[in-house]
């Protein structure tokens, strides 16, 4: 076989193995085309509030770390950052659509080492487990200062718990 030939075949292995991949990727997107979009941060939000920065890693199906969400442009990694407001949590990513994670909607704050393509030290990833539309999700964050973050974000979820109380 020539050189040229041999050439040809992995180039065409190169160019089904990329065309498998985006079909696989509009497959997911089609099968989770139920989930609702994520609502935007209000518009009358109060400044002040604690704001942290960071990278936004992915956000998957509730309980499950390797099967991440695609629909709503939440399948993509940028950086972030984070208000924590007594009302819900603001996300807000470079180039993609701000979400807002009302304080209904919180299931819990926690930290984890690893999700679908990335790998950390132990707990070096924040996580906010949120229902979305009917459907618990869980947003992994990369956070500069997560000790500070964490205690941000664990006072909303002190006010989730006293709403409930009320």
């Amino acid at each position: 076989m020539s050189k040229d030939v041999s050439t040809l075949i992995v180039i065409a292995f190169v160019v089904l193995l990329l065309g498998l991949m985006v079909a696989g990727w509009y497959a997911r997107k089609r099968r989770q085309s139920h989930i609702g979009a994520p609502q935007q941060p209000p518009a009358d939000l109060p400044g002040g509030h604690p704001s942290f920065t960071g990278k936004y890693v992915s956000t998957t199906l509730g309980g499950d770390q390797l099967n991440r969400v695609a629909v709503h442009s939440l399948g993509y990694r940028g950086n972030c950052s984070i208000e924590a407001h007594p009302t819900g949590i603001a996300i807000f990513r470079t180039g993609e659509r701000d979400l807002w994670v009302p304080l209904h909607d919180l299931r819990g704050i926690s930290r984890a080492s690893m999700t679908i393509d990335r790998v950390v030290e132990n707990n070096g990833l924040q996580v906010i487990e949120w229902n979305l539309d009917g459907t618990a999700v869980d947003s992994y964050f990369r956070m500069d200062d997560p000790e500070a973050c964490e205690k941000a974000l664990a006072g909303v979820m002190s006010n989730e718990r006293q709403s409930h109380d009320l």
